[in-house]
């Protein structure tokens, strides 16, 4: 009985929190969200952006990658038409920076880290980029007219060639809206 008062007490205090499930829980923070798929439909993946103050905090989950490195990008545009996601244009850089944080003339908004995927096929990544905005009018805001996609690529991102880090093919993607 205890038990089952317990689960109930539980759950109960989960729904007034109006919390979502799973590791990513509501800040408050104006937010956007984007399912990752690949070029059959399937979600191999999974990005939350939220404001921090004057920064942009990404984070992708990953889970039904093979095992490897993968290079992951914001992209200009909110489109993500397969197989080649070239719809989704050139990386968000508003600012006309070069590719890449090891690039002496880098790095532009759209850098993200590389995504490592564990032999579970899982793997994740927090990244902060500062002086960006999710919505609104200055020139780092994320979220203009035509949107904004993360892209996954074939290859790991070697942080310094541009436009592109050698990273590959545009192996996923998904379109960044409110939610």
């Amino acid at each position: 009985m205890r038990i089952a008062l317990a689960a109930g007490l539980t759950a109960l205090a989960a729904c007034s929190t109006g919390a979502p499930e799973g590791p990513h829980r509501a800040t408050g923070a104006p937010s956007a969200a984007a399912e990752i798929r690949d070029p059959a439909g399937r979600v191999v993946a999974r990005a939350i952006v939220e404001q921090a103050g004057d920064s942009l905090r990404i984070r992708v989950d990953a889970a039904g990658l093979a095992p490897g490195t993968y290079g992951a990008h914001v992209h200009a545009v909110g489109r993500c038409d397969p197989p080649s996601f070239a719809s989704a244009g050139p990386h968000w850089n508003p600012t006309g920076r070069q590719h890449g944080r090891d690039n002496p003339q880098g790095r532009h908004m759209g850098d993200l880290p590389n995504l490592v995927v564990g032999s579970d096929g899982r793997g994740s990544f927090e990244n902060s980029v500062p002086g960006a905005a999710l919505a609104g009018g200055s020139p780092g805001t994320l979220l203009d007219a035509d949107g904004a996609a993360v892209v996954i690529h074939a290859q790991a991102d070697d942080y310094r060639t541009d436009p592109s880090g050698n990273s590959g093919a545009r192996i996923a993607c998904g379109v960044l809206g409110p939610r």
